[in-house]
């Protein structure tokens, strides 16, 4: 994921307004963290990052002047879209990106979150699939 966060970086640093207001740091300070953020989210937690491209480049936005944010939508849905491809195909030896073991996304009746190995499909155990199944319905009817 570094090296994806990178590369947008790289395009898109010619263009960024070093006259504007940050937080803490210079503009290129807070633009490589606004990316690298986006990136690790999208990593670890792709189920619940709706629309990765978007958030990030309205993270972005301020950071650049309006003749820039074209190209700057370009590279980042770009290089977001070659990133999701990647998370998606990911390991297929029960680790995450990192190298964490995966952990199935519902939790228990207790309340703590349940510890057997997710099917690569939707991110939840055998137990739990029917929860996958009222996720797509919402899906549905959040579309019609």
């Amino acid at each position: 994921m570094y090296q994806f966060s990178r590369a947008i970086y790289r395009e898109i640093a010619c263009d960024i307004d070093v006259s504007a207001i940050t937080p803490g740091g210079t503009p290129h300070i807070e633009v490589v963290r606004i990316i690298d953020g986006a990136m690790e989210r999208l990593a670890t937690d792709r189920h619940y990052f709706a629309r990765p491209a978007r958030t990030l480049f309205g993270d972005l936005k301020p950071y650049f002047p309006l003749r820039a944010q074209p190209r700057v939508w370009a590279v980042v849905s770009r290089y977001v879209g070659a990133a999701e491809t990647f998370v998606d195909q990911g390991p297929t030896n029960g680790t995450d990106l990192f190298g964490n073991p995966l952990a199935c996304r519902a939790t228990t009746r207790r309340g703590t979150a349940c510890q057997r190995v997710p099917l690569p499909c939707n991110g939840y155990c055998p137990s739990h699939q029917h929860l996958a199944e009222t996720e797509e319905l919402e899906l549905v009817l959040a579309a019609a």
